[in-house]
């Protein structure tokens, strides 16, 4: 008697259960990918606005003019700096259409989450405010730190705070930090001739200086 040739119903289910499980592992190889590609277009959007943000600050320092601003009553600056905030005039305007001087104001702010980001809003020179952008965000500490270098310094001084009306710093010091990371832009100022401007001679050592100052 011929015996018919043919799978038997246990070689078939093995069979079913071997291409479902090829199946998915194939769906999660495929998941994975995505996941990854969407992760690293994600980083770069992150580094791309990072970039960016960054050369609006760079821009605008480098472009600072010394143009007296009134900053409190009776007062007028031509720069003012803290570790949470700035002040100062810039011939570079985040606005495409804005066309002259602004009063550009930097500021850190927290967020509902507890980090911390920076602001920077534009005013033009006696005017009304024009928006608030946000430039970084989610990071655990943002400050600034200034740069002075007297004339007869041999090595300047790292501080906290700016609030000579007469002089601005040498150099702008942005930390951005995240954990145990740390990064630190050097940003110089490019503006040194403020007597152009019919600003008086800077004193020998500016006031708001503070004696706890760290050395450069």
């Amino acid at each position: 008697m011929n015996r018919q040739k043919g799978y038997t119903i246990i070689e078939l289910l093995i069979s079913i259960t071997l291409i479902c499980l090829i199946l998915v592992i194939i769906g999660l190889a495929m998941r994975l990918g995505f996941r990854s590609v969407d992760s690293g277009e994600r980083r770069m959007g992150s580094l791309e606005r990072f970039r960016a943000s960054l050369n609006i600050v760079d821009a605008q320092i480098q472009s600072e003019m010394s143009i007296p601003i009134p900053i409190e009553a009776g007062d007028s600056y031509i720069f003012k700096g803290d570790k949470e905030s700035m002040q100062f005039s810039s011939n570079y305007s985040l606005w495409s259409d804005q066309r002259g001087y602004v009063t550009v104001n930097y500021k850190v702010k927290n967020d509902e989450w507890g980090k911390q980001e920076l602001h920077v809003e534009e005013s033009t020179i006696g005017g009304a405010g024009r928006g608030d952008v946000r430039l970084f965000d989610f990071f655990d500490h943002i400050y600034f730190e200034y740069f002075y270098k007297g004339p007869t310094d041999e090595k300047g001084n790292w501080v906290d705070e700016w609030a000579d009306s007469n002089t601005v710093p040498d150099k702008i010091r942005l930390h951005l930090i995240n954990g145990r990371n740390e990064t630190s832009f050097i940003i110089p100022v490019r503006v040194r001739d403020l007597n152009a401007v019919g600003v008086p001679a800077a004193p020998a050592n500016p006031t708001g200086v503070p004696a706890n100052a760290t050395n450069g």
